[in-house]
């Protein structure tokens, strides 16, 4: 978006993502050393992220930046994406899925900073359509890899999430 590149251009998109650096330090999304925490979920970038990860040239360059980060960090990481367990990392140790009901997610997304003053349903039909597209898209695919285990997070705080997850990792011994 900042890039001013149509997002329905493949060869301009792939472009801008290979000249890229992508980081996360301290808390922070960081893109060309720039904090992007807050402004990657903003409605004007959210809007194009199926389309862009559609791309199949795309998909492997943000795959590379992601294993390259892993490897910066000593191979040992928590990492979170649509295609972690599927593409990114399939061989890893410990895979969770999460899922929460749409409407749950809707409102913990309005209750984040950069989606101050949007309408829950609004938000909510945006999720349900970015699902749609990411789950049939060709390129990474949204679904579970085959040994994820899957925890239904809508009734659940963050700290139970947490503790079931550090549960699992601790089951395998890591």
């Amino acid at each position: 978006v900042r890039s001013g590149v149509d997002p329905e251009d493949a060869d301009a998109v792939l472009q801008v993502a290979a000249a890229s650096r992508l980081d996360y330090a301290d808390g922070l999304m960081l893109l060309d050393d720039r904090d992007v925490t807050q402004a990657v979920r903003a409605p004007a970038v959210v809007a194009h992220v199926s389309a862009v990860s559609a791309f199949p040239e795309v998909r492997r360059v943000v795959v590379q930046q992601q294993r390259d980060w892993v490897m910066r960090h000593g191979g040992r990481a928590v990492v979170e994406g649509r295609d972690i367990g599927t593409v990114v990392f399939p061989d890893a140790l410990v895979k969770v899925y999460l899922i929460a009901d749409a409407a749950e997610r809707a409102r913990r997304r309005a209750r984040d900073p950069e989606a101050a003053g949007q309408d829950v349903a609004d938000i909510e039909r945006r999720l349900r359509e970015r699902d749609r597209a990411d789950s049939t898209r060709e390129a990474s695919p949204l679904r579970p890899a085959d040994d994820a285990v899957t925890i239904d997070t809508t009734h659940l705080s963050v700290d139970e999430v947490v503790a079931v997850v550090v549960g699992l990792v601790a089951e395998a011994g890591e």
